[in-house]
């Protein structure tokens, strides 16, 4: 046979081509690889922080930092910074002795661990002290500047006698046996008052240079006492109290009306001002009408 043989059952097979790999260019692998090296880095860093922030708690929590500082400011103190005096400047009148005593009254002695602003704000709660500054002077000394309260007035309330200043805070108390030449307020919550009252006395200078006591009567108004022994009472307001006392300190000033034997001057009533005479014990207040006969 001239044509070739074909084998009975044996169909036509097709040879595969072998599988080849996607190319991937040059210039995307190398970004690609960068890429990969950044997010390796990130995540280093990431996990660095996390490791960090675990051991900053762990210190935190087991007071480390304070510790070290602590450690270091006492071995500054012990390289010769430590407290050993206190220099006050700025006291006048009050007693010293307290100021001493706070500003010694430490945990530690050592200098860089002494805490000037605790130190001031005691120091505030102190009725003498208006304002202080405490500060470090090395090797060895704490200084202390006072600024005091100025003593206004004494203030008795029952059987309670305190010194206070122009704005009512009280300084210290007062014996009786040892009262300074100041005027006197009195009455529960009348040091409260103690700005309104100047003021108010502001109005009448004459009347302020004789004052001796104010009382304060019923959480409302003032009964003012002056060195010629009388009382002058007020209303309450401090609109209507002003305007009486000054039309008051006028009529004086023209009349004459203090010294003279009255016993109180009532100015409660608007436009009105009454007068009491003293009278003997068991003497009417009115005299008897004369009969007829």
């Amino acid at each position: 046979m001239g044509a070739a043989h074909v084998k009975r059952g044996g169909g036509a097979r097709t040879r595969s081509a072998p599988s080849r790999g996607v190319a991937v260019p040059k210039k995307l692998a190398r970004k690609l690889a960068v890429e990969q090296q950044q997010a390796n880095r990130l995540a280093t860093w990431a996990f660095g922080l996390f490791v960090a922030g675990i051991a900053a708690v762990a210190l935190l929590a087991l007071d480390v930092p304070a510790k070290i500082g602590l450690a270091a400011g006492e071995a500054v103190g012990d390289a010769g910074f430590r407290v050993r005096s206190v220099a006050v400047q700025g006291t006048r009148r009050m007693d010293p002795k307290p100021i001493y005593r706070i500003a010694l009254d430490q945990r530690t002695t050592a200098l860089p661990l002494v805490d000037v602003e605790a130190i001031r704000e005691r120091l505030l709660d102190y009725g003498w002290v208006k304002d202080a500054r405490v500060s470090r002077r090395y090797p060895d000394t704490l200084v202390v500047d006072i600024v005091e309260r100025a003593p206004a007035a004494l203030w008795q309330d029952g059987n309670r006698l305190s010194l206070i200043d122009g704005e009512g805070h009280v300084l210290d108390k007062v014996a009786v046996t040892r009262m300074p030449d100041l005027p006197l307020l009195v009455g529960a919550g009348a040091n409260g008052h103690a700005l309104a009252l100047d003021a108010l006395l502001g109005k009448a200078p004459t009347i302020k240079a004789q004052l001796v006591s104010a009382s304060w009567v019923g959480q409302r108004r003032w009964d003012l006492a002056v060195q010629t022994g009388e009382t002058i009472a007020l209303p309450e307001g401090e609109g209507a109290a002003a305007t009486a006392l000054a039309k008051f300190a006028e009529k004086d000033k023209s009349a004459g009306l203090l010294g003279r034997g009255i016993e109180r001057f009532d100015l409660r009533i608007p436009g009105k001002m009454i007068a009491r005479l003293p009278r003997e014990p068991g003497e009417p207040i009115l005299p008897e009408a004369a009969s007829e006969s």
